[in-house]
């Protein structure tokens, strides 16, 4: 249920749009175990000429750049996943948009989960009104 804001540098591309969702949302639940028939991808562009690195734009310094924000409820992944799925977004980016600038970036919000969900549900409503496993040693308490 992550919602995952990316910025591009570049032009608006339909099917770059759809490669950048794909790719996030595949790593995204390979990485940090989120479904992705409840992740929302939004991508967004902005002319190279307009976004600035060390001073001066991306353009003329002829790379990309990008910039993925991901929202997920605090304690559900380790230090581990995330610094995994940061590393695989970078090297996922550099192939899509090619050279990408080092000034480039990943923010992973962990959130809380009762200030956050979808479809009017806070993620802790959902947590408490799932149905629960238990194994037989609990049945027999």
């Amino acid at each position: 249920m992550p919602i995952i804001n990316v910025t591009v540098t570049g032009r608006p591309d339909p099917e770059m749009s759809a490669r950048i969702a794909a790719e996030v949302s595949k790593l995204t639940q390979a990485h940090l175990r989120k479904d992705p028939t409840v992740t929302a991808v939004a991508v967004g562009y902005v002319d190279s000429q307009h976004w600035f690195a060390g001073g001066k734009s991306i353009a003329l310094q002829e790379t990309s750049s990008f910039w993925l924000d991901i929202k997920v409820v605090d304690g559900t992944n380790t230090k581990q996943e995330i610094a995994d799925y940061i590393e695989a977004i970078y090297g996922a980016f550099g192939k899509l948009l090619g050279e990408v600038h080092p000034e480039s970036y990943v923010l992973v919000h962990e959130v809380s989960a009762a200030a956050y969900g979808y479809g009017g549900k806070t993620q802790e409503f959902r947590f408490i009104t799932a149905p629960r496993v238990f194994s037989d040693a609990q049945r027999s308490l």
